[in-house]
């Protein structure tokens, strides 16, 4: 998936994708099935597309299923799958969050890969209950923090790994939008209506949805493990039921002998704000700045020099950014070719499991330990915000 040209890599047979949820009008299913297909490593063949009979029947045919393929509940497609001599190798679960529980457990049980959107469920209790299973599990697990597979994302953290910021001090974390700033889940806008209903999204409204990304891409970028935090949630909208604003201040575990801060913000009634996500970390020795509207660009500053432009597959472009580049500098790459590194990374580990080979660690993916990770960021949010923003122990 390097720059087209200079990629060596065999090809490999394509991987069997399965689906569950993403059926017709499903904006997150197009979005996998277009970063599944975008470097050719997956096909899909069979799906659960809707828990309504007539919509899964009436979306796999759209997508060209084979009807007898196209299932209508996610557990008899894991049973009859792991069966078939050519069934699937990896679902994808694009469902409302309460789902992601039982269908990934379903599927992992039987040793069918998953590639799971976030978080990882609704419930911090099913999120350990899930990651015991996956680990039991010969079958990998791949959480869909697509924004972990932007190049200069991979830049900003392999420029943290090789101390040109120094050991970290702070890092803030933004993730604002304005589409819930009116009450629209009562007029039956379907995403709305799920993501702001305690019983299919859990407990964190803005916090789940949102600020689970800009917390996973922190961590990502800095290699910080948070240790504590205090929160303050506010569900602006009269009548919704989860946050749709959350401020959090972090505390960081000492690394380097230095101990960091954290600030996260994320909000989804800031008018202004379509999709607002940004990292900044500073360290001892300069600091650094991603955005993802300019997601080609990563800002560093060097303490007391110039801050410098360092642009996708320009000069000064590291090797951990090119390896997850393909076209040369001056082009666009965006959102669906970061979720498409994401997909790669993850048959680049199937393809290993398949030959019983040794995983290339230049390979990432987001993995259950990460999904565990935002759930417990979750929780911690809102004890802490009930508790009047006490800091509590993550």
């Amino acid at each position: 998936m390097a720059i087209e040209g200079s990629s060596t890599e065999p090809r490999e047979k394509r991987i069997r994708l399965g689906m569950v949820g993403g059926g017709s009008g499903a904006f997150i299913g197009g979005v996998h099935r277009m970063a599944a297909r975008l470097d050719d490593h997956f096909e899909l063949v069979a799906g659960a597309l809707s828990s309504t009979p007539e919509k899964a029947k009436a979306s796999g045919l759209e997508l060209g299923l084979d009807p007898s393929r196209t299932y209508s509940d996610f557990k008899e497609m894991a049973i009859r799958e792991a069966k078939l001599k050519n069934g699937i190798e990896a679902v994808a679960i694009v469902t409302p969050n309460h789902v992601h529980y039982e269908a990934a457990k379903e599927f992992l049980k039987r040793g069918i890969h998953v590639i799971c959107d976030k978080p990882l469920t609704s419930t911090l209790p099913n999120a350990r209950k899930l990651k015991k299973i996956a680990d039991e599990s010969d079958a990998l697990f791949v959480l869909t923090h697509n924004y972990t597979g932007y190049p200069m994302v991979r830049q900003a953290r392999e420029m943290v790994l090789n101390g040109d910021l120094g050991p970290i001090r702070l890092v803030q974390m933004e993730y604002p939008q304005d589409w819930l700033t009116e009450n629209i889940e009562q007029s039956g806008q379907k995403q709305a209506s799920w993501r702001t209903d305690p019983a299919r999204s859990g407990a964190g409204g803005s916090t789940g949805d949102i600020g689970t990304h800009a917390y996973n891409l922190g961590a990502f970028v800095s290699g910080l493990e948070l240790e504590e935090l205090a929160a303050d949630l506010d569900s602006f909208v009269e009548g919704r039921a989860l946050d749709d604003n959350a401020h959090v201040m972090m505390r960081f575990k000492a690394k380097d002998g230095q101990r960091a801060k954290g600030m996260l913000w994320c909000s989804q009634v800031a008018p202004g704000n379509e999709n607002g996500l940004m990292v900044r970390v500073y360290g001892t020795k300069g600091g650094i700045e991603w955005v993802q509207k300019d997601p080609n660009y990563l800002w560093y500053t060097p303490f007391g020099e110039p801050k410098r432009l360092i642009t996708r597959a320009g000069a000064g472009a590291s090797g951990a950014a090119a390896r997850v580049s393909r076209i040369p500098s001056g082009h666009p790459e965006g959102y669906l070719e970061g979720f498409a590194n994401i997909y790669s990374e993850a048959a680049r580990a199937i393809y290993a499991k398949r030959k019983g080979e040794k995983l290339d660690p230049a390979v990432i993916y987001p993995t259950i330990n990460d999904g565990l990770k935002g759930m417990m960021f979750v929780d911690a949010c809102v004890q802490s915000s009930k508790r009047n923003g006490a800091w509590i122990k993550v």
